[in-house]
């Protein structure tokens, strides 16, 4: 069960999504949290201090998807793949909340809290990335920990060109997810 405060920003994440920022009423939010717009105000003053609240659950959403898709039988190169679809899709189904959340906190001082939200998934990737290198799957010389960040950050990227700036999608994000797949492969060394 969750608590006042998770229902509210996980209630914040779905309006946004659905209505988009500017149209999204506080009285939405707490609407769908079920909860009084006065225990709004407890724990937010402003529709967009929920933002890096936000961004810990966007970070939650994509590690539960890459958990979901990864299949731990699959070989790496597959598992990389279903990584990379699983970040496209969660970049494209919460296009308008993720384009929002980097504005909301690249225009404030959460900006420098973006490395803590993002610790679990750099935690993930790098136990990823450790398990192919114990296997032999990657290049010995791959610095886990290092690598995790970069590996994120350019699927990431590469999904948000896709689905932030407005490109053709279809075709476009197959190619894109394709290139990113091949780059990772040949950048990671992966020997199957």
């Amino acid at each position: 069960m969750l608590n006042k405060k998770e229902r509210i920003v996980h209630a914040a994440v779905e309006v946004f999504r659905e209505k988009g920022i500017e149209k999204t009423k506080i009285s939405d939010i707490v609407q769908l949290a079920g909860i009084a717009q006065g225990t709004f105000y407890l724990y937010f003053p402003s529709k967009l201090s929920v933002m890096p609240a936000i961004a810990e659950v966007m970070v939650e959403k994509t590690i539960e998807e890459v958990k979901n898709r990864v299949d731990e039988h699959a070989s790496f190169s597959v598992q990389l793949e279903q990584m990379v679809d699983a970040i496209f899709d969660v970049t494209r189904t919460y296009r308008e909340v993720l384009a929002m959340v980097y504005a909301g906190l690249a225009s404030s001082e959460q900006l420098k809290e973006w490395e803590l939200v993002y610790e679990p998934f750099y935690s993930w990737m790098s136990g990823f990335l450790h398990k192919a290198k114990t296997e032999g799957t990657i290049r010995s010389t791959v610095n886990e920990v290092r690598i995790s960040k970069l590996v994120i950050a350019l699927v990431e990227s590469a999904a948000e060109q896709i689905y932030l700036y407005n490109l053709k999608e279809d075709d476009q994000a197959r190619v894109q997810k394709s290139e990113v797949h091949s780059f990772l492969e040949h950048a990671l060394g992966v020997c199957e």
